[in-house]
């Protein structure tokens, strides 16, 4: 079995109101393709469901999820851990909540849903099957909170990871989780998009003034302009026709 580095962010859901609008908008922004299965043990909801798996560069990367109308659309992601069980007890002392008990998909592998303390839904996640975590596509996740120091204690001690605080010009205040081989594997930052803290993820693009534009044309709304960060890249912060917020990145030859 491949198991990926612990705190690596492994899989990507996107729980929309508009699933057939939010495929139509990433397959044209992004040239996304999709393939339908059909699950029996659903992750996000009791029952059977079709469950479109997003297909780029022959891989799979995550799905779409029919969250109902009158509910906003959002991205959710998952973390590779060791003990799913362990993660979500230690979730619970730290205050937080666990919106779904550890649970197991047949042939993907064992799953909670947790709510941190201000509002961000994440998965920690254990694999079941032989596949690599999927490269290229989903680049970076990053944790928009209100408190970046009070989150840097929350998921170093639920992760038993290391966070370190960074000055990521323009972005001001700026932490970086690090995984077990000390790369670092997502960040958190104080920025205001409106509504509750969120775990948002950045997709992969080599040009982010091409993506923006053509987003805009899609029916995106645009909250952060293409903005270069030096030794990192440029990106964007935007939200789809259905109100998914996401990012775009281009990242710097290294």
């Amino acid at each position: 079995m491949l198991n990926p580095a612990v705190g690596s962010f492994v899989w990507h859901d996107l729980l929309s109101n508009d699933v057939a609008k939010a495929k139509r908008f990433y397959a044209e922004l992004l040239g996304w393709e999709y393939q339908i299965e059909h699950a029996t043990d659903f992750v996000w909801q009791p029952g059977e469901a079709d469950y479109p798996l997003i297909w780029s560069h022959g891989e799979a990367h995550g799905g779409f999820v029919d969250s109902g109308q009158d509910r906003p659309s959002h991205w959710v992601a998952y973390v590779a851990v060791k003990d799913v069980d362990a993660v979500a007890m230690r979730a619970k002392v730290l205050g937080a909540t666990v919106v779904r008990e550890p649970f197991d998909t047949p042939g993907v592998g064992r799953s909670a849903v947790i709510q941190d303390f201000q509002g961000a839904i994440l998965c920690p996640h254990m694999a079941t099957h032989n596949f690599p975590p999927p490269r290229g596509t989903f680049v970076w996740d990053e944790l928009i909170t209100e408190d970046v120091e009070q989150a840097k204690v929350f998921y170093s001690k639920l992760f038993d990871c290391q966070a370190n605080s960074i000055a990521r010009e323009p972005l001001g205040s700026y932490a970086t989780f690090k995984g077990v081989d000390h790369t670092d594997e997502s960040g958190a930052n104080t920025r205001s998009l409106g509504g509750t803290p969120v775990w948002m993820t950045y997709l992969a693009t080599t040009d982010v003034h091409a993506s923006v534009a053509k987003a805009k044309n899609l029916g995106a709304i645009v909250y952060i302009k293409a903005t270069d960060v030096p030794k990192v890249g440029q990106f964007a912060v935007l939200a789809d026709p259905t109100g998914a917020v996401f990012g775009l990145l281009a990242r710097h030859e290294s």
